[in-house]
């Protein structure tokens, strides 16, 4: 049988790094672990922290094609996040400028959440704890 210990990172390719970088660090609060320029591919990697935990890989690529997402495509459906205040975490997110669904309740776990997008589309999820 096969031994999983963790998610150890989730990539995620960005269209405008800049952007994507201040929306994943300065918004959603993860910390720079590395920051790296590969010249060869006109490519940056940026390896996000979350509590001190590696979790996230941003890169950019010239022209990426765009995501498809609606209506629901294969691959990844989202990304989620636990929390401890999902209304919290809803107000700071629209008082931010970002687009938040309403906050609905899981039918399967009575716990709510909602969803925003990162500046490419990507479906975040918000879920309490």
């Amino acid at each position: 049988m096969l031994h999983l210990i963790k998610v150890h990172h989730i990539a995620i390719i960005c269209s405008d790094y800049q952007k994507s970088k201040l929306f994943y660090t300065e918004l959603l609060g993860l910390k720079e672990i590395q920051e790296i320029y590969r010249e060869e591919r006109n490519s940056y990697k940026l390896d996000l922290a979350l509590n001190g935990e590696y979790i996230v890989e941003l890169f950019s690529f010239p022209n990426p094609p765009k995501r498809a997402s609606r209506p629901e495509s294969c691959g990844l459906r989202h990304l989620a996040f636990e929390v401890n205040d999902i209304e919290q975490t809803r107000d700071y997110l629209v008082k931010s400028n970002i687009t938040s669904e309403e906050i609905r309740i899981d039918e399967f776990t009575d716990k709510r959440f909602f969803f925003i997008a990162d500046p490419d589309d990507l479906p975040i999820e918000f879920y309490e704890k």
